[in-house]
């Protein structure tokens, strides 16, 4: 009997709380970024402090669950406490480290820690944020500038997570003032694989078709044949020849997947248009939501950063790029970081930068532009074509025109799980209701687009004198429109200085910048202007 009963306690006290614990290591080293949870299934019983005390106490008590699994319990919390930080830590680029690491090797756990995984190839939208001024806070601040970049983050982070299709959302990592975000869309094998299988199928359903028809027109051929052949085996010998062009219509060619998925156009992916919209309106949502948010907005009042008047607020630059990059860990045995190397990173990085040059909120490569649907793109504005540092590709950039003077981003506030179903819920006329989508962009005009286009096809062309002529004149609708808004008019004073400061903080920072790029050069094309030029700095 009393065999029995230590077995008993040691199967409630010892045993199944350590089953318990291996089994979530080994559920999270199948899958590190599933959130470790404790469920009756991994025969868990939680037992609070004050249970826990009172079993001392209890001699009666038929068994000691109560004391005997407090202290297991306390491991088990701990072990899921720990999975779920490495989770938060390290994200889906660390994935693969933790995953090999963890899992067992021949029925046994791995012994020795190795940081040296392969990484994988992936393809993804990769984006970069950067708090403007963030010298200034640092210096004012000190040790506050923490706080800052967590409000901040709490926002960039929730609409990331939010908009990002299924959990494709991710926030890589801070660095310093800027935050390094991807919208993965899956290794490059796998999406090679999808891409090729869906083409078969297509392939095969018309291959059928056209099977169908040969054969229909093959069995015409045979039966009008068969009335002129006297030789009945002149029909077997015929039959074959009529079908050997067919069987050659019916095997598709073997491609390397690997060997072309550098090349694959991302645009030939289903569901792309709606995978990249979703990414572009997440920067758009935080921008919204740092201008929208309390704790942000009271930074703005703090008296080390603008003495009390309101002179410094948080605002953000955005810049984005799509296409591959290897996923893994970079380091050593001391030190690990999780991250993506590719140069569409750095390009990413180069776009966030530029929107300095060009007085914009955000700006999108070419290659972003071009996965966007067709009412995303009536939407953005093309400012330039250029090469960015460290690249020689010739492309396209563009803005979603965004402007927090003026828009009144409070009055469309709602609740995290209102913004959740509007996620769920997305369309793509999206672009032509939502709320925030509207308020940022109140300030740019029918009137404005079309100077702003003409303007740029001139410049495109050499035509730098009507070009001058034409964005100049779009710089002044710009700032006209702004005056007669008059949502900075409690702002202004009757002085000309603060009429020019007023006239220079509403003027289009990128007619601005096209005009003192055309004039630095006299004015006039050079003569080996083929529409686009190298941006030099970083």
């Amino acid at each position: 009997v009393g065999l029995v009963v230590l077995r008993c306690d040691a199967e409630s006290l010892v045993l199944r709380p350590l089953r318990s614990m291996l089994k979530i290591v080994a559920r999270y080293a199948k899958n590190p970024l599933a959130q470790a949870s404790l469920t009756s299934r991994d025969n868990i019983s939680v037992v609070t402090e004050s249970e826990s005390e009172r079993s001392f106490d209890d001699d009666d008590a038929s068994d000691g669950d109560g004391f005997g699994t407090y202290e297991t319990e306390q491991l088990i919390t701990a072990v899921s406490k720990i999975t779920d930080l490495l989770r938060k830590c390290w994200g889906v680029a660390g994935a693969d480290i933790i995953s090999t690491n963890l899992a067992s090797r021949e029925g046994e756990l791995a012994e020795v820690f190795n940081p040296t995984v392969p990484g994988k190839s992936v393809y993804a939208l990769f984006a970069f944020a950067a708090i403007n001024g963030f010298d200034h806070a640092l210096k004012c601040l000190a040790g506050d500038v923490m706080i800052l970049i967590n409000d901040v983050a709490q926002v960039i982070h929730g609409e990331v997570f939010r908009w990002g299709f299924g959990d494709s959302g991710q926030c890589n990592k801070n660095l310093g003032s800027s935050f390094f975000m991807v919208f993965r869309i899956g290794l490059v094998k796998e999406v090679v694989e999808k891409l090729e299988e869906a083409t078969r199928v297509v392939f095969a359903t018309s291959e059928v078709k056209k099977v169908n028809v040969k054969k229909r027109k093959i069995a015409s051929h045979l039966r009008k044949a068969s009335s002129e052949l006297s030789n009945p085996f002149d029909r077997l010998r015929t039959a074959p020849n009529l079908y050997s062009g067919l069987k050659s219509n019916m095997h598709m060619k073997k491609h390397d997947a690997m060997a072309d998925a550098m090349q694959l156009s991302l645009q030939s992916l289903p569901g792309i248009s709606t995978f990249t919209d979703r990414a572009v309106i997440g920067m758009l949502k935080s921008f919204a939501g740092i201008h929208r948010d309390n704790k942000l907005r009271a930074w703005s009042r703090d008296f080390r950063l603008s003495a009390g008047v309101g002179a410094w607020s948080v605002n953000m630059i955005f810049g984005m790029d799509a296409g591959w990059a290897v996923e893994g860990a970079v380091g050593s045995e001391y030190k690990i970081d999780a991250t993506y190397l590719s140069p569409h990173v750095n390009m990413a990085s180069r776009m966030m930068s530029a929107c300095k040059h060009y007085g914009v909120t955000i700006l999108l490569s070419e290659a972003v532009q071009e996965l966007m649907s067709e009412q995303a793109k009536s939407k953005l504005r093309n400012l330039d074509r250029v090469t960015v540092k460290g690249s020689t590709q010739v492309q396209n950039i563009y803005t979603y025109d965004a402007r927090s003077k003026g828009a009144d981003f409070f009055l469309y506030s709602r609740s995290d799980d209102q913004a959740d179903m509007e996620a769920e819920r997305y369309q793509p006329n999206i672009w032509l209701d939502d709320q925030d989508l509207k308020a940022m962009r109140h300030h740019v005009t029918d009137d404005f687009e079309q100077e702003f286009m003409t303007g740029m096809k001139y410049y495109y062309d050499g035509d730098w004198d009507l070009a001058l002529e034409r964005l100049e004149r779009a710089n002044e609708i710009m700032v006209d429109a702004a005056m007669e808004e008059g949502y900075l008019h409690d702002e202004m004073d009757d002085t000309p200085d603060r009429k020019e400061l007023y006239r220079t903080e509403t003027a289009d920072g990128p007619c601005k910048y096209l005009i003192s790029f055309m004039k630095s050069h006299g004015g006039k094309a050079p003569p080996n202007w083929a529409g686009w030029h190298p941006l030099l700095s970083k």
